[in-house]
């Protein structure tokens, strides 16, 4: 287990470091969604080389977790849409896009108001 935590650690630390970068070099909100993309396609190909039918890779944590997750927790999201989707739970997809938009939104809006009552 400590291992697997290591991997993850160090791969969050380069997929931040690279989104950090990626930003700066072509600004917000293009940079953002420049990132979110990538991150999402890189997904999709990891899904298929390292989340196979035996089970993860050796090197899933490092790579799908940690440098995918620090580089965008966008791309987990479209996997689990995608799992779902392909199992054919295509109600339970939809609500999960749904949800996840209106109540992300809802939260950060939510979050920076209570940020300026409570820190103003």
């Amino acid at each position: 287990m400590i291992w697997t935590l290591t991997q993850v650690a160090l791969g969050g630390a380069i997929g931040a470091a690279l989104r950090f970068l990626a930003v700066s070099v072509v600004g917000t909100p293009i940079g953002t969604l420049f990132v979110n993309v990538v991150g999402c396609f890189a997904m999709g190909v990891l899904a298929v080389w390292l989340l196979g039918p035996k089970g993860p890779g050796p090197i899933a944590p490092f790579l799908v977790t940690g440098v995918l997750g620090g580089f965008t927790t966008f791309s987990a999201f479209s996997l689990d849409f995608l799992k779902l989707w392909q199992a054919g739970q295509i109600a339970q997809a939809a609500l999960y896009v749904g949800g996840s938009v209106v109540l992300s939104l809802a939260a950060v809006a939510l979050g920076a108001a209570l940020a300026r009552g409570v820190f103003a």
